[in-house]
């Protein structure tokens, strides 16, 4: 039996749930329609769901649909659980993305659209909500034309599935070889429509349906175009590779995998390996489930083209690879905010560092950090409400009282200009010496080490370990203690000591090396920046525009279509975060904002914001700026600026350019 994958996506309240029922259940795999409103869908289980009405976990189901099974993952629509949504997007064939017929293209919607181009899905666009008051299902259709893709066309809505000449017109203007066949009359009705079939997949058209899922109408339509345009080539023959695309933990605590089968299969008590080490040791299957909503199966084997999960795996992460397959995938969506977790005796902090750490495995955007010197704990998170998701769920599923600092801009620092960092660590029987060169790095680069250390200078293996520890998280900058980005790390060469070297020396060398760097160079320090993209009506432009440049933002000349204009820039997040409020405001309603986080910049507000922090690149013990040095037996401290002239390396590597 062939195996689809499809995932549902869309604005929050675009109807996506009820749509997600209505498949189901036309497919005969529940039988009753849940409704939203009613606190009784299929995949909307969790009781944190239930209670607000939106989907915040990625679940999925099954169906059967001219004998092929279809796995269906319903995403969350709220763009404060977009990470959850991204990482079931690495396991599509195919995505549904679900528009109202009323309030049209919305701003999250734009986000979602960026993110399946990226990756690549082929995608049918569903206009809901037709049987609303307001709802314009042909001026919706021509948002999706000229705000997403000209390349969207719209399906005939008979079930008779003809192919209407105005249709065959677009597909012909989109391949060569179809505009002969139409010129020429030579192709039949099933020879567009596995053209059809082909240029989906291929990403060459978008096909649109409408109707109203909570009213029935078009689910018939819309799943015999899913049967006659989607088609996959999985292949259970070759050795088994998977993507893994969730992880959660069951009511025993069990740690349960969540994998998509690229090909091959995987039976259980196989051994599986994961991780791109080489001598990464692999992990026994345990147990293999097949999910469906709430419930599960325990089966024996999982093939090509499946969703299911497994035990046994202990340390792997969403977006790795498996079994042959050892990449990995990172989430192009990151957050920019983080809060402080606050808690009171007679909590204790290893039960609630225990539960962020289980909740870090399941979403690792959370990135749950301990700073040692503020003895406090940290995540980071996209907004207010999936902290009072977090709350509720600490509080609902591990029974601990947990409340949250207000959210913070992440910032981050980097350098602007080369310079050398050289760092030595001897106390008595130790001895390292690492000399750097350390360059900024183009933006979103993040941190890079090369190595142009000759092996007669430092062996082999300790220029990996210093390349392991310069790469490793933690590094943070000396203006606000913000986390380090866009580096060029290069080591140029090193010293050790054939008896008293040891393997944690090169890590203290190595972060005095940094360090010292650091303190001579220009430190910037950066903010996140939205794109950003505002439709309103004409009448709103000149108070919009003034609005982004009071936020230090910038923008291109407005795009004017009759009585509507389109605003595209950028803007700090720190300035524009609560924006939507304002705009909802300022035009009744009717604007439309969005916002995607795009790339760290400059910070616009240096000063003040170094005020604020008030960070003292001093105080922290584990970061020290020093060198130690050793004679007569004795250890020694030399500070940074005089640390150059006792280093043993000569440094002949020429003026930093």
């Amino acid at each position: 039996m062939e195996n689809i994958t499809i995932g549902l996506l869309a604005h929050v309240d675009a109807g996506k749930t009820t749509f997600a029922e209505q498949l189901l259940y036309h497919t005969q795999a529940i039988r009753s329609r849940g409704r939203v409103d009613h606190k009784d869908t299929f995949l909307d289980t969790h009781e944190i769901e239930k209670a607000r009405g939106i989907t915040v976990f990625a679940d999925q189901a099954e169906f059967i649909l001219g004998g092929t099974r279809y796995f269906l993952l319903d995403t969350p629509g709220h763009v404060d659980f977009s990470p959850e949504m991204e990482r079931a997007l690495q396991v599509l064939d195919y995505a549904v993305v679900i528009v109202s017929a009323v309030e049209g293209v919305e701003g999250h919607t734009e986000t979602v659209w960026q993110l399946l181009r990226s990756h690549g899905i082929p995608t049918f666009f569903f206009i809901n909500k037709t049987d609303r008051t307001g709802a314009d299902p042909q001026r919706v259709f021509e948002e999706i034309r000229s705000g997403l893709s000209s390349s969207a066309c719209l399906l005939p809505q008979s079930e008779s599935g003809e192919i209407s000449e105005e249709l065959k017109v677009f597909l012909a203007e989109r391949e060569e070889r179809l505009l002969d066949a139409y010129l020429d009359g030579s192709l039949n009705d099933t020879g567009w429509r596995e053209a059809m079939r082909s240029m989906v997949r291929e990403g060459t058209i978008f096909p649109c349906m409408e109707g109203s899922a909570l009213q029935d109408v078009g689910i018939d339509v819309f799943l015999d175009r899913l049967k006659s345009l989607t088609i996959t080539d999985y292949d259970a023959g070759l050795p088994f590779a998977g993507r893994v695309y969730k992880i959660r933990h069951d009511e025993k605590g069990t740690r349960v995998t969540y994998i998509k089968a690229l090909q091959g299969v995987l039976k259980v008590r196989e051994e599986l390996k994961y991780g791109a080490s080489e001598d990464a040791e692999p992990e026994r299957i345990t147990g293999i489930r097949k999910v469906n909503g709430l419930k599960y199966v325990s089966v024996d084997w999982a093939a090509a083209g499946e969703l299911f999960a497994v035990t046994g795996l202990s340390a792997v992460r969403p977006g790795d690879g498996v079994g042959v397959l050892q990449d990995r995938r990172d989430s192009e969506l990151v957050s920019t905010l983080k809060s402080r977790v606050l808690f009171e005796p007679p909590v204790h902090l290893k039960e609630v560092l225990t539960a962020f750490q289980l909740l870090g495995a399941e979403d690792p955007s959370l990135n749950v950090s301990w700073d040692m010197t503020l003895q406090e704990l940290h995540i980071q998170v996209m907004g207010q409400i999936q902290l009072e998701i977090l709350e509720q769920i600490m509080r609902e599923r591990f029974k601990i009282p947990v409340a949250f600092g207000p959210p913070e801009i992440l910032y981050k620092e980097t350098i602007a200009a080369p310079v050398y960092g050289c760092g030595h660590f001897e106390p008595l029987k130790h001895y390292a010496e690492v000399l750097l060169r350390i360059e900024p790095g183009e933006r979103g680069s993040g941190l890079v080490f090369i190595n142009e250390c000759h092996p007669d200078d430092l062996a082999v293996g300790y220029q990996h370990q210093v390349g392991q520890n310069l790469l490793e998280s933690g590094h943070h900058g000396l203006l606000t203690g913000s986390p380090l980005t866009d580096l060029r790390m290069t080591l140029l060469s090193g010293r050790a000591h054939n008896k008293h070297t040891h393997g944690g020396d090169f890590r203290e060398a190595a972060l005095r090396a940094l360090r010292q760097g650091l303190e001579q160079a220009e430190n910037i320090l950066l903010e996140p920046v939205y794109d950003l993209k505002i439709r309103i009506d004409t009448g709103d432009l000149g108070k919009v525009m003034t609005d982004i440049q009071q936020a230090n933002g910038s923008f291109s000349p407005p795009e004017i279509t009759g009585t509507k204009a389109v605003i595209t820039g950028k803007v700090p997040v720190a300035t524009f975060l609560n924006y939507a409020v304002r705009l909802a405001a300022l035009t009744q309603g009717k604007g439309s904002l969005s916002l995607k986080v795009a790339e760290y910049q400059p910070c616009h507000q240096t000063e003040s914001v170094i005020a604020l922090k008030n960070y003292n690149k001093d105080a922290d013990p584990a970061y020290p700026s020093s060198s130690i040095f050793c004679a007569k037996g004795q250890s020694y401290s030399v500070p940074w600026d005089e640390a150059q002239a006792h280093m043993h390396i000569t440094n002949d590597f020429g003026p930093i350019s």
